[in-house]
């Protein structure tokens, strides 16, 4: 408990710190983050005899966060996402030259990291751009991680306390619909606090942006206990002491981010 109190407390200071210091920080933060959890994956992966196009990944990945940043800070227009039509075809031709014998695996995994991973990174680091043009403001993407964060609390401590119900047994035994609706509470207290500070959003925007992030962050935090639970891991990966690898941090975020973006999106524009 103490090893993990106090990664997750050195780890929340740069992650905050990425988001108050600006555009070009946070950028270079969650473009380094992305990629550690896509090599998360694919690692993870390979213990099932599959072999994604790791190199090819890393290098779209990479363009497809910097397209993404590029069009927010440098007001570079969309057609240069062009330059990733030749790298995704190259999956596939360079399947041809090796002698595995899941050819269609390895692609189809390879194209399933991009979706799990690095497309949910893009979105949750659009919110910092999302109602201001190309100008950067932190409000958003620090209002998602409290949210998430309160919600990850809120679930732990009204389910030891009160859970009795299980809310899906199959993937994560410990989980219960009393913490489910726990962390929904304790989401929305923390909605209506930002709500005072940050007047971009009504109130009940920021509500509804607490319970977005609370369902589809419980169902992110399933999807990864279900492919762990497949692969036979206990964790993502061991980077961050007590806590795990960046997917076992961040699996909320994956499912919730792009629901968030969209809805958010739906609002303002």
């Amino acid at each position: 408990m103490k090893t993990r109190a106090i990664t997750a407390f050195f780890f929340t200071i740069v992650m905050l710190g990425s988001m108050f210091l600006g555009p070009y920080v946070f950028s270079v933060f969650y473009l380094l983050l992305s990629l550690g959890a896509l090599l998360e994956f694919f690692k993870l992966i390979k213990t099932a005899g599959i072999r994604p196009h790791r190199n090819i990944a890393l290098i779209a990945a990479t363009l497809i966060f910097l397209m993404t940043a590029g069009y927010h800070v440098l007001k570079f227009e969309t057609k240069f996402l062009l330059l990733l039509v030749p790298l995704i075809f190259s999956v596939f031709i360079s399947e041809l030259y090796k002698k595995e014998k899941i050819p269609f695996a390895n692609i189809s995994y390879t194209f399933v990291g991009f979706m799990y991973v690095t497309v949910p990174f893009c979105f949750f680091y659009s919110l910092g751009f999302i109602g201001h043009a190309t100008e950067y403001s932190f409000h958003l993407p620090l209002a998602f991680m409290l949210m998430l964060w309160a919600n990850d609390t809120g679930a732990y401590l009204f389910g030891s306390k009160f859970g009795k119900t299980r809310l899906f047994e199959r993937h994560s035994p410990k989980k219960s619909w009393e913490g489910f609706f726990g962390g929904i509470f304790t989401s929305l207290v923390v909605a209506y606090v930002l709500s005072i500070f940050f007047t971009e959003l009504p109130i009940w925007a920021w509500g509804g942006m607490a319970i977005l992030i609370s369902s589809f962050g419980t169902l992110g935090d399933l999807v990864e206990s279900m492919l762990k639970r497949s692969l036979n891991a206990k964790d993502s990966g061991n980077i961050l002491p007590g806590h795990g690898g960046f997917l076992d941090r961040f699996d909320g975020l994956l499912i919730a981010a792009p629901v968030v973006y969209a809805y958010l999106y739906l609002i303002l524009y």
